[in-house]
């Protein structure tokens, strides 16, 4: 399954989402590829990978062949580079531009029981494709109440893309992350998204962790960086509770 993680807003967690996400799938025995599609990279760095040469901008443009780089014993990754950040441009003259992804993944899923998909902060070309070639879309979310506008716009953009593009593609979960409990605007945010979102609303939240946001500087995710840690905890639960979404679905 190809599975995409997009916000088009900052700061949400998405990379971090992402990475641990996949990290847990791997531990529960699930063979895993991350795909880093930001040009920013965060998630390629997350792990301690800088410039390599089997990045995904090289295979885009057709200059090399996908090679997956090993980073644990069920979990690959295929980076991302700075020179993405050009794709937008220099893919837009292509035909089937929207779908070139797709191609480059096709062959790969009978080798991995889940694909997961780092999206950039942004609509463009380069999360489009991501959402052409993904099945399943989760939605990470700051419990902010100008967080629920931004989503409203990426689903109505989800909606057109299933409709001319993929209409393989749904969106299979919610969830909220930097989450603090004490806070009573994060409780009346997390229980609006409850209210409008109903059955797309994962019950599983992210605390805020310093771990988390430490784990990075490590290069490292956070079951390697300290596995004890509320981040750990909550992102192994959001992960089951995903796994189990995706059964049903299936």
């Amino acid at each position: 399954m190809v599975l995409v993680f997009s916000n088009h807003k900052g700061g949400v967690g998405k990379t971090t989402s992402t990475l641990n996400i996949g990290a847990a799938m791997s531990r529960l025995g699930k063979k895993v590829l991350l795909i880093d599609i930001d040009p920013q990279a965060n998630l390629s760095r997350s792990l301690g990978i800088q410039q390599h040469e089997n990045n995904i901008y090289q295979v885009l443009r057709g200059n090399k062949d996908i090679e997956p780089i090993q980073f644990g014993k069920k979990l690959h990754i295929i980076p991302s580079s700075l020179d993405l950040s050009a794709a937008e441009i220099e893919l837009s003259s292509e035909t089937g531009r929207e779908y070139i992804l797709n191609e480059i993944l096709e062959p790969l899923k009978s080798s991995y029981d889940h694909i997961l998909i780092d999206c950039p902060p942004s609509l463009g070309l380069l999360t489009i494709n991501a959402l052409a070639a993904g099945e399943h879309v989760f939605i990470p979310i700051q419990a902010e109440f100008l967080a629920l506008d931004g989503l409203t716009k990426l689903l109505d953009v989800i909606t057109k893309i299933k409709k001319r593009i993929n209409d393989n593609l749904e969106v299979s979960g919610i969830f909220v992350t930097q989450y603090d409990k004490r806070k009573i605007l994060n409780r009346d945010v997390a229980s609006a998204i409850d209210k409008h979102f109903k059955e797309k609303a994962l019950s599983s939240k992210i605390r805020n962790n310093v771990a988390l946001a430490e784990a990075p500087g490590a290069g490292a995710h956070i079951f390697d960086y300290n596995d004890k840690s509320n981040g750990a905890e909550d992102y192994m639960a959001l992960t089951k509770e995903i796994l189990a979404v995706l059964k049903k679905k299936k």
